[in-house]
């Protein structure tokens, strides 16, 4: 072992890190550990192993010495600060370990951000390959593949997935067990008084809770075991993931325990709810009898728990998933079908029943397990840093991927600040006015601002899975359900602060609008009960749209119903709605326009943007490019007439008389709703074409909130969060409405969307 003190490769881990409660967090701990011992030195004192740790947004940790650097995950920005940290270092390895549900950004490619900015070389191990990738996580993994050094596999199976799937050259992928402790074979009596199981069999499933698991087989299983063996115990040691948790809380659970219940096995199972440290894991493993993984899917490439379970010398029953296969070949374990109760149930009495076959198949396991021990996988890795470390010591450098550089970035943007928002809200919902920043409750709510608001929660939880916005959400939610009249089947739109629906005429426009944001929240629901709740409302907000005769809530509707179908592309009478209000919206531009009027109306008033952008997204949804190039041209012909001329900055159309045909144009009010309309069809020009102008328009629009206006005065208020109501003749308007508020978040949450690509 002292062959790798003569010189030490000075290495970064990337990765989630205890007291995280983790599997990847444990693998890199024991890792880190199980190196420091093969360099001599105290991991914790020492500085030639640093690791940078990946943080969940909503909690902080009381990390040990050696994390040197922690990345919120869903903060992109600390990406870019982490690679430009670790580049000044003295680090000359980067050792990162990538699973999907870690990492920020959609299917978690704010990682890309990193390896594309590291300038040192990356040895990057992967816990999950997914086999069926949809194409957005079948690039992200291509291109970590592409930034990294060398790719390190668990298994044998991760040079075919990878070659086949992701078109890695074999050459660049190294193979290193999971790692395991080193635990001498043990009788499992050993520690069964300690934890009061003496004369009782134990079977043993440990890791975190979920569905694939398969745990209801085992429990089907163990109802006929008992019958034969009733001093049997399975215990099922873990939490339920926290992924799982979050969306479902404890369901998978208490579905086992109805389970239990219903067979009569309250006395025979036994849930340990906890995360264990390793001494107390391995205790358990040691006293445990039978070990099983009955898993569901045949997709898994790592167990992190059926390596313990191996090199701790168990009899094992497991699935014929793919790491199972392989660690429990050649007798070393028994593989029974998937999800086939009467298999496990007679594998389970075989092993019981016949001691010297338990005691033969531990034993192979155990020896085999002797090549996967920490030390032994360290020095794998350790032999791998020492390679690439002295390539980048004798000058052969990571090249940097060099990607076009757009103006859109992250670090350049003012972060999110939601107090003004939470300012405005009440239990009823977001108020409509305020006097400067102070909620004015005398114009109450409308259903306009609350379907806005509803839109934002969500894409702020589904950018930065915050679960602090769902309480606002919710509260968004209910006032959206009551603003439906189920008698008349219309939208009402203004609610007094004593909760009265005033009389005001029922407007298509609020009911567009309405339409438009339970489309979002069907197409990216944090929580599947809210689903359901959103197309439930969804659907009985659809049963007039057919009827309308506003343009403007044609295009709301369209949009939203867009986003519903993306999510259920089978919705025939869906379909059919949307084209029959594209086809009304398109036949309005051709016989309404000219070569120099090219819009649907004779009067250029709010919102515009909204119309070509329904054209656009019509278009792109369904491969008509009739509709996309007149989405385009209007939407070009809106931007020429709202540049100025001099600076070249946004100014957008007053509401104070606004643009008519053969008129001039009206200057002022400019309000802030119409930008974000703007920015929203600039980026669907730009994914219907790939042209950087759109993309370039979209910044340009944004920058007006930021003083690129006919005023040079920024709307935005840093301090409360808030957005100034818009621009007048006279300067800004001082006060902060709900309107201004939303359109400013929308359009930044837009900006932080498009800088995550």
């Amino acid at each position: 072992m002292s062959k790798h003190k003569i010189k030490q490769s000075h290495v970064a881990f990337v990765s989630t890190y205890l007291p995280r409660e983790c599997g990847i967090a444990t693998f890199t701990n024991n890792l880190a550990g199980a190196i420091s011992a093969l360099y001599g030195i105290d991991l914790k004192k020492n500085n030639d192993i640093d690791i940078v740790a990946l943080t969940d947004s909503e909690k902080e940790y009381n990390y040990d010495n050696e994390v040197c650097f922690e990345i919120r995950a869903q903060n992109k920005t600390d990406y870019l600060k982490a690679a430009e940290f670790l580049n000044i270092s003295d680090v000359e390895v980067v050792s990162v370990q990538h699973e999907f549900g870690i990492y920020g950004g959609p299917d978690g490619k704010y990682v890309l951000s990193l390896l594309e900015n590291l300038k040192k070389p990356v040895i990057t191990t992967l816990h999950t390959i997914l086999v069926n990738p949809s194409e957005e996580q079948k690039r992200i993994l291509e291109e970590i593949c592409k930034l990294s050094t060398e790719v390190i596999v668990l298994a044998d199976k991760g040079f075919e997935l990878l070659s086949k799937i992701y078109g890695v050259s074999k050459s660049k992928i190294k193979k290193i067990h999971h790692g395991a402790p080193d635990v001498p074979f043990i009788d499992p009596s050993y520690y069964k008084e300690e934890f009061d199981m003496e004369g009782h069999l134990l079977l043993l499933t440990y890791g975190l809770l979920s569905p694939n698991k398969g745990l209801e087989i085992a429990i089907d299983a163990l109802a006929d075991v008992v019958k034969e063996f009733p001093e049997i115990i399975y215990i099922i040691l873990g939490k339920t993931h926290p992924n799982i948790k979050k969306r479902f809380g404890e369901e998978y659970r208490f579905s086992l325990k109805n389970i239990i219940n219903k067979k009569h096995l309250e006395k025979n199972v036994v849930f340990h709810n906890r995360f264990v440290t390793l001494d107390e894991l391995i205790k358990y493993l040691v006293m445990t009898d039978v070990y099983i993984t009955p898993y569901r899917s045949e997709q898994q490439i790592s167990s992190g728990t059926l390596s313990y379970a191996v090199a701790c010398g168990k009899a094992i029953i497991s699935t014929p998933y793919w790491h199972a296969r392989e660690l429990l070949d050649k007798e070393r374990g028994i593989i029974v079908p998937f999800d086939d109760v009467k298999a496990t149930s007679e594998a389970i009495k075989e092993l019981f029943r016949d001691e010297i076959k338990r005691d033969k198949i531990r034993r192979k396991a155990h020896k085999y397990g002797r090549k996967m021990i920490w030390s032994e996988v360290a020095s794998s890795y350790v032999d791998s840093f020492k390679m690439i470390a002295g390539k980048y010591r004798s000058g052969k450098r990571k090249k940097v991927s060099v990607k076009k550089d757009i103006s859109i970035k992250v670090q350049d943007l003012p972060e999110i600040n939601l107090n003004h928002l939470n300012n405005l809200t009440d239990d009823t919902g977001i108020f409509q006015h305020s006097k400067y920043s102070i909620p004015n409750r005398n114009y109450g709510y409308t259903t306009d601002d609350n379907a806005r608001a509803a839109i934002v929660a969500l894409k702020v939880w589904d950018i930065f899975k915050d679960d602090c916005v769902l309480p606002l959400l919710v509260k968004y939610l209910s006032f959206l359900s009551d603003s439906y009249d189920p008698d008349k089947e219309i939208v009402r739109n203004e609610l007094s602060f004593d909760r009265r629906w005033l009389k005001s005429k029922a407007s298509e426009d609020h009911h567009g609008r309405l339409v438009w944001a339970l489309g979002n929240l069907v197409s990216h629901p944090p929580r599947e009960e809210i689903s359901h709740f959103a197309i439930e409302l969804l659907y009985n907000c659809l049963k007039k749209v057919a009827s309308f005769s506003s343009p403007r809530a044609w295009a709301f509707s369209i949009l939203g119903i867009i986003k519903y179908l993306n999510k259920y592309p089978g919705d025939k009478n869906a379909r059919k709605l949307n084209d029959q209000l594209a086809n009304k919206l398109i036949d309005l531009f051709k016989k309404n326009s000219s070569d120099d009027w090219i819009w649907g109306e004779d009067v250029v008033s709010y919102e515009n943007a909204r119309l070509p952008q329904a054209l656009l997204e019509e278009g792109r949804f369904t491969g008509n490019k009739e509709m996309e190039e007149w989405g385009l041209n209007a939407l070009k012909w809106l931007i020429d007439i709202q540049t100025n001329k001099t600076n070249g900055y946004l100014s957008v159309i007053g509401n104070k008389g606004w643009l008519k045909r053969d008129g001039e144009k009206v200057k002022f009010d400019q309000q802030p709703v119409e930008v974000l309309a703007l920015i929203d069809a600039c980026y669907e020009a730009y994914l219907c074409t790939g042209d950087d102008f759109f993309l370039d328009r979209v910044d340009w629009a944004f920058r007006w909130f930021l003083g690129q206006n006919a005023l040079e005065e920024s709307l935005y208020n840093s301090k409360t969060g808030g957005c100034k109501d818009g621009l007048l003749p006279t300067g800004v308007n001082k006060n902060e409405g709900s309107e201004s508020l939303l359109s400013w978040l929308l359009s930044l949450l837009k900006m932080y969307e498009i800088a995550a690509l």
